[in-house]
């Protein structure tokens, strides 16, 4: 039953699941089901596992992890990561005010994204994020135009979309010339000579994100050198590089992946930007997935077992508006039951109770469950929570986090009030 050595955070004992030193039966007995529950733990190690590869012997710094909070920008989650050291990445207003919500400093933010709006850049502006990634020659124009007005030089890099492969789901690919990302490869010599010129834009970095769930460092690394090559000519024309973002976009396990080691693979990217003699740039890396995947599961309540002629239906009280992954993508999470019982196992699709056939979280699973049974849903901490709606009048679930034996509600559950409290009706006599 404990057969995924990857969830640093979670253990089997006595045919029971626990997260760090709380059974996760009795987190659903505190705070009910459906409920994300993350470990302290496992964020932690995660973080400690670029650390390793950030910090030089002598303790200098040659990397610092700017955490893509678009995975998971619950409050707790980014006030941990903020007292690790860590940046954030954002793409939007909201991200940028949930730091700030967070404690964190906004003089750590990267603000990417391809549609940044004129009150999102002056935001952005007055409290001093440390570089916007621009996309788009018209947003380089908005940028600059904003920050005339306020009298501010606002710090730019470009995003380069390198036109290489990340070999994942195209819907999570961003670095093909295809994409609506990035400034197109043969674009950016000249992109960066216009933003030479602006008066209130400041070149300080140059920026590549290529996908995401990304199980191979080749494409990095190919992608690395394309940005390398670029950091040379812009030199020779008297621009001047001082950072080096690389995105984010390393995978996770979700059902045996082989999966590059995070040390292993930030190592192996410094050690090549290094070698090939631009050590003396700042690095950034924009990971999600590998700091919180792993480090969270969606815990869920069997409310029927219904055999038909065709399949067997396990529907659960969790449905695709709380974890929206498998029908978008029909993204596969392992899912176990919380307590292993001496029952027939049968195949099950696990489906919720949304009003969509879409309404899936995983399919042919051999299970061994009865009505009243909890499961989990596994490596559900990246783009679980953050993704969730409130389709069919859904509240919102809980999200608890536990360190040691220390259990702590990060999110209350919502209720149906909150969901229409902002909603009018319209006056009862109209003309």
């Amino acid at each position: 039953m404990n057969h995924l050595p990857y969830l640093q955070g979670f253990s089997v004992k006595n045919n029971e699941w626990f997260v760090e030193d709380v059974s996760l039966s009795s987190v659903a007995e505190q705070f009910g089901t459906p409920c994300y529950v993350y470990s302290h733990h496992a964020l932690t190690q995660a973080f400690m596992a670029y650390e390793a590869a950030c910090l030089r012997p002598d303790g200098s710094r040659r990397a610092r992890v700017h955490f893509a909070m678009k995975s998971n920008s619950n409050l707790a989650i980014l006030d941990v990561f903020a007292k690790l050291g860590a940046g954030f990445d954002l793409v939007s207003g909201g991200e940028l005010e949930r730091v700030i919500a967070a404690g964190a400093n906004p003089h750590l933010c990267v603000f990417s994204g391809v549609g940044k709006s004129i009150a999102e850049i002056t935001r952005a502006l007055e409290v001093g994020v440390k570089c916007f990634n621009v996309e788009s020659i018209p947003e380089l124009d908005r940028i600059n135009y904003v920050a005339q007005h306020l009298n501010r030089i606002a710090p730019i890099s470009l995003r380069v979309n390198p036109d290489v492969d990340a070999k994942t789901h195209p819907y999570i690919s961003t670095g093909l010339k295809d994409n609506k990302f990035g400034v197109a490869y043969e674009s950016v010599l000249s992109t960066y000579e216009a933003a030479k010129t602006m008066t209130h834009c400041k070149i300080i970095g140059i920026d590549c994100h290529i996908g995401s769930q990304i199980l191979d460092i080749q494409p990095f690394l190919d992608a690395l050198d394309r940005i390398l090559l670029l950091i040379a000519e812009l030199s020779k024309r008297s621009i001047h590089i001082e950072h080096l973002d690389l995105g984010g976009g390393l995978g996770i396990d979700y059902e045996g992946e082989v999966t590059p080691d995070i040390t292993e693979f930030a190592n192996t990217l410094l050690n090549h930007i290094e070698h090939k003699g631009f050590g003396y740039l700042d690095v950034i890396f924009e990971p999600g997935r590998s700091l919180v995947g792993n480090a969270g599961v969606l815990m869920t309540a069997v409310e029927y077992l219904k055999p038909t002629s065709s399949k067997n239906f396990c529907i659960v009280d969790a449905a695709m508006n709380d974890l929206m992954r498998p029908a978008m993508y029909e993204a596969f999470h392992a899912i176990v039951p919380v307590k292993n019982k001496l029952l027939p196992t049968h195949n099950y699709d696990v489906v919720g109770p949304v009003c969509e056939s879409g309404d899936w979280l995983g399919k042919n699973r051999d299970l061994a469950i009865e009505s009243g049974d909890l499961l989990l849903i596994l490596s559900a901490g990246a783009y679980g929570s953050a993704m969730s709606s409130h389709y069919n009048t859904r509240p919102k679930v809980p999200e608890v986090m536990v360190k040691g034996h220390q259990t702590f509600l990060i999110r209350e559950r919502e209720t149906p009030q909150h969901l229409f409290a902002l909603e009018r009706r319209l006056p009862e006599h109209l003309d």
